[in-house]
């Protein structure tokens, strides 16, 4: 099912690896270059920058040859002719894609991942077009029309295992949000259903993290774990999950309590307290800094929608209140983990072993330096023309005069 084999895989993780650790120092030159010679990998793979240009302009280009067509000799077709042309980009977009890996050997090349997101862009607004562009809008449900998110949500599904892209698969979990509003009116009805959706999906993600042995297989797995509870706890904080309800926090989350039934409400809360230690107790055990991740993310979002839930009025200090907590914790938990037996509690340290957390933060400074490059840009200094240093001379040369 995999389109990479799983030894140039295990390949690139290990000369990454090893480009870590001597960037560490844990190894000299000589045996970096020794080690490196021996994971020699097929893959061509580029540096996060370029990936970010390539799949820039691949996309663009795509959607540009897309809409050219469509101008130039279709321009005045229907919607249904429409639709079955993007339905053929959709597919030559895939194909290209594979061709990219498969021939090309790209990995994280940035132009088979914008050809692989054309692909199910393309299928979306084909099947759009090409079944539902004729049909009237009903405010009552209907099953049929689900078709579409469903099959892209399977879609990306596909594209998250057979490419290993990452963002693939919250992007088949935004599908899957949509699929409740044409099964049922109820508001209820459809947390619950996304609820239980992404539940079955963290039940398999876990079986199947389960039967691996190994930390790489659990690399594609982690992240999507972690999505998966993060989704759970979107869709059943109801301060979160409704659109219209954060500008009301200011003044409580009444309106919230008359859009839903009181015991369905007052469930949530209940779960969105319960669901964070939940999670990170799985984090923790499994040692998975995704997982924890979310879990200390969807802990904060609980004392941050706490007061809405109960209908309290906020305060302008809450905030401030919210950051003393936090920081007082970090700082406890750091303390507690350095004065462990050599700085180390049930394999949990304090201490940077990694040089990942510097690449990530140097990329980050370069990209909002980019972003904002007056910040970090020195203003231009005015100078007095008339003003000059004059008077100085040199001893024992005989030099002297303005310098």
């Amino acid at each position: 099912m995999r389109l990479y084999s799983a030894s140039s895989e295990e390949t690139l993780r290990a000369r990454k690896l090893l480009a870590d650790w001597a960037g560490e120092g844990f190894l000299t030159q000589e045996q970096y270059q020794r080690l490196k010679q021996e994971t020699v990998c097929e893959l061509r793979t580029t540096n996060i920058f370029l990936r970010i240009v390539l799949f820039l302009f691949t996309l663009i280009s795509v959607c540009a040859a897309a809409a050219l067509f469509l101008s130039v000799f279709l321009p005045h077709s229907s919607d249904q002719t429409n639709g079955i042309f993007l339905l053929i980009c959709a597919a030559l977009s895939y194909a290209v894609a594979e061709l990219a890996v498969s021939q090309g050997h790209l990995y994280r090349y940035g132009i088979e991942e914008a050809l692989a997101v054309c692909s199910v862009g393309f299928l979306y607004a084909g099947m759009q077009a090409a079944f539902f562009s004729g049909t009237s809008y009903s405010p009552n449900p209907n099953a049929f029309h689900s078709l579409v998110p469903a099959v892209c949500a399977l879609f990306s599904l596909w594209i998250w295992r057979r490419f290993g892209l990452r963002y693939a698969f919250p992007a088949a979990m935004i599908f899957a949000v949509f699929l409740p509003a044409y099964w049922t009116s109820s508001h209820s009805a459809q947390h619950v259903i996304v609820s239980l959706v992404y539940a079955i999906g963290l039940i398999g993600v876990i079986a199947v993290r389960s039967r691996q042995h190994s930390d790489y297989g659990g690399d594609d797995y982690s992240p999507a774990e972690a999505f998966l509870w993060l989704g759970i706890y979107l869709a059943i904080n109801l301060q979160l999950s409704s659109l219209d309800l954060p500008p009301h926090w200011w003044g409580g989350g009444t309106r919230a309590v008359s859009e839903f039934a009181s015991s369905f409400y007052w469930t949530t809360w209940a779960l969105t307290w319960l669901l964070p230690p939940v999670g990170l107790v799985r984090g923790l055990r499994r040692k998975d800094r995704f997982v924890i991740a979310v879990g200390a993310i969807v802990t904060v979002l609980t004392l941050v929608t706490n007061k809405p839930y109960l209908g309290w009025p906020r305060h302008t200090w809450d905030p401030m209140l919210l950051g003393i907590l936090l920081a007082a914790i970090a700082l406890f938990i750091r303390r507690w983990l350095a004065h462990g037996p050599g700085g180390i509690r049930a394999g949990f340290t304090a201490a940077r072993l990694s040089g990942k957390d510097k690449q990530w933060m140097n990329a980050s400074s370069a990209v909002f330096g980019l972003m904002t490059p007056q910040s970090i840009t020195p203003s231009p200094q005015t100078t007095s023309p008339g003003v000059r240093f004059g008077g100085g001379a040199s001893g024992g040369g005989g030099a002297g005069g303005d310098f």
